[in-house]
């Protein structure tokens, strides 16, 4: 059966990544240890298998650029997995208030810290030596802005998992349904932006710029209800302030995975999206997991 391919996917069939999400979004894999790793190598593939089809590259590439360009993006990637095994284990940590999971990812930030120095010197040498135009220069400064987003939404899962060991103390106290729903569409959405970045596809990428208004709304709801539960029991005040920052802190991981689709749009079309949600946005609905 010949494989159907999709906008951006520059050769490889899109049930490849369908298929993956599938296994990754499995119970029996989402606390697996090596889930993180297999991503890397997915993603990677899929990278590589673009190399001979990236169209914004220029013909004429020299061999040491070429070789650079696939180092960062290489290291990007592996950046990318880590941060989001970090989101999976803080949102995870918060359903389950688990001390456990939280202490991980507080401990994960340093090695993310790391990676992403790493990777902005690596991209300024890039720059210094070779020189970029063009497409080429827009990837170098994708790369950029995604491993600066990248850094700010594992802060901020360390932030969530910190909320979740403050709230330790409180274990009556109701968590609203709807900070469930916003951490698993925040997670859909940052997962949905680095796929566009490994796919090209900028259809996909205004598919996540479109999702934050109903992270938006939800935090609306949330804000909502915890104000209800903080009037009716004021002695569940500290307990609620803890949760609404953890909602708040969910909120802006979905508007840093925003600004990762808007790099990919920037990367694929040189259109720079930015303040300009209200000419694609949709009104926002009652979000439902899928």
């Amino acid at each position: 059966m010949a494989p159907s391919v999709g906008p951006g996917t520059v050769g490889l069939p899109v049930e490849s990544l369908a298929g993956f999400r599938r296994l990754w979004d499995c119970p029996a894999v989402a606390k697996g240890v090596q889930r993180r790793v297999t991503l890397t190598v997915f993603r990677a593939a899929f990278f590589v298998s673009s190399q001979f089809h990236f169209t914004i590259n220029p013909p004429n590439m020299t061999r040491h650029l070429q070789r650079d360009m696939d180092r960062i993006q290489r290291e990007m990637l592996s950046l990318s997995s880590l941060v989001e095994e970090m989101i999976d284990k803080a949102t995870l940590a918060l359903h389950e208030r688990s001390d456990q999971l939280a202490r991980e990812v507080v401990e994960s930030d340093e090695l993310v810290d790391q990676r992403e120095v790493q990777l902005e010197e690596e991209c300024l040498k890039l720059l210094a030596l070779h020189q970029p135009v063009a497409g080429d220069l827009r990837r170098v400064a994708a790369v950029l802005k995604i491993n600066n987003d990248l850094e700010r939404i594992a802060d901020l899962a360390v932030n969530v998992a910190e909320r979740v060991r403050s709230l330790s103390a409180f274990h009556q106290f109701p968590i609203p349904d709807d900070v469930r729903l916003m951490a698993h569409l925040a997670k859909r959405m940052v997962r949905g932006a680095l796929d566009a970045f490994v796919q090209l596809d900028p259809h996909a990428a205004r598919t996540v710029m479109r999702s934050d208004a109903d992270l938006d709304s939800l935090n609306v709801s949330v804000i909502e209800q915890l104000t209800a539960t903080m009037q009716q029991h004021p002695e569940l005040v500290p307990a609620g302030l803890h949760c609404f920052s953890a909602a708040r802190h969910i909120e802006r991981i979905g508007d840093h995975a925003t600004n990762i689709a808007e790099d990919v749009v920037y990367l694929v079309e040189g259109e720079i999206v930015r303040h300009q949600h209200s000419e694609h946005s949709e009104p926002p609905h009652r979000y439902a997991p899928r």
